[in-house]
């Protein structure tokens, strides 16, 4: 089993279903990391039941951490947690992030990850973006972070809405650093 610690935080943005599958696809490969946790703000779990119809954020078998707990491994470097993935990421927390407010466990994990030099994935759900977006990522990005926009690809040609969000949560499994079985360039499409 790898030693790999990972923290999902989901934020209040349009894109539920991202966070949905990725825990589902990281579930699938948990023989390639050894703890998950997971942290919701305000409004993510009331954009979950409006965008999936469901309240499966109620029996998720990861911890779920509240949004103020500070006590919480990843709060600290020292919980050695590698990688933080914000799916959505939101403007609003992107913002917080980018200019070092940490006023809730997401955005002080974040500036954990960033201050400890490992991998921060802000899936940045917004669209268009204005200048202060763009500048934010910009200093996410200088500071380490990786901004990856949830703006899926069709050259495997999805069928489904959730192959269309597949195509977003594959590419961010690969950018985390965990391998899965996906569509690559060049290749025919999975059946």
């Amino acid at each position: 089993m790898s030693n790999r610690k990972i923290v999902v935080a989901i934020t209040g943005a349009s894109g539920s279903i991202y966070a949905d599958l990725l825990i589902k696809k990281l579930a699938l490969i948990k023989h390639q990391w050894n703890e998950l946790a997971i942290v919701f703000s305000d409004n993510a779990k009331e954009v979950w039941r409006t965008e999936l119809g469901n309240e499966e954020f109620n029996h998720l078998q990861y911890p779920v951490f509240d949004k103020n707990d500070f006590n919480a491994p990843f709060a600290s470097g020292s919980g050695k947690f590698d990688t933080m993935i914000i799916v959505p990421c939101s403007m609003g927390t992107l913002g917080r992030i980018a200019n070092g407010v940490s006023g809730d466990l997401i955005t002080r994990a974040a500036d954990v990850i960033l201050k400890e030099r490992r991998k921060l994935i802000c899936v940045a759900r917004e669209t268009p973006y204005n200048l202060i977006h763009i500048k934010n990522m910009e200093s996410i990005t200088l500071a380490g972070g990786i901004i990856c926009p949830a703006t899926p690809s069709f050259y495997s040609r999805p069928s489904s809405i959730e192959e269309v969000a597949a195509t977003v949560v594959d590419r961010i499994i690969d950018l985390a650093g965990f391998d899965i079985k996906t569509y690559r360039w060049g290749t025919e499409p999975l059946s």
